[in-house]
């Protein structure tokens, strides 16, 4: 039976994750306001900066397929179809960064080992706020940053 069976599936969160929620916190207390979760923008952004037209996404390691990360994994079970999920997500992650760089936006992404396992907000923290301070905020350019 795999480890993710129907109980155990409808526990994993989407929103709120505890990765997501230390991000947050540390951000608010750095003085950047943000939306959260905003239904208008591709791929429904875990936090959106106006003020520096970027968006963050929180990936998960094991959801979105951290290639190269330690807690990324194909379970043994049922394994075609775990691998068809994540590549599936994988797509969709990228189509949604293309869509939100054609709109004009800037895009972070946080992988979930950064803050969970690591304990690393600070260094996080920190790249972001260097990437903000250098990128583009009237958007002619805009870029991405991946924080692995």
């Amino acid at each position: 039976m795999d480890i993710l069976d129907r109980e155990g599936m409808s526990k994993i969160r989407s929103k709120n994750t505890k990765p997501e929620l230390i991000l947050r916190k540390a951000l608010f207390a750095q003085g950047y306001r943000y939306r959260i979760n905003d239904k208008k923008l591709p791929g429904k952004p875990d936090l959106v900066l106006p003020k520096y037209r970027t968006v963050i996404f929180m990936h998960g390691c094991y959801w979105h397929g951290h290639e190269g990360c330690k807690y990324f994994y194909i379970p043994k079970t049922n394994t075609e179809f775990w691998v068809n999920k994540i590549s599936t997500n994988k797509e969709r992650d990228s189509r949604n960064v293309e869509a939100l760089l054609s709109a004009g936006w800037n895009v972070i992404i946080v992988w979930e080992c950064m803050i969970a396992y690591t304990k690393e907000i600070g260094h996080v923290i920190g790249q972001i706020q260097k990437f903000l301070y250098s990128a583009d905020t009237l958007c002619v350019n805009p870029q991405t940053l991946t924080i692995e």
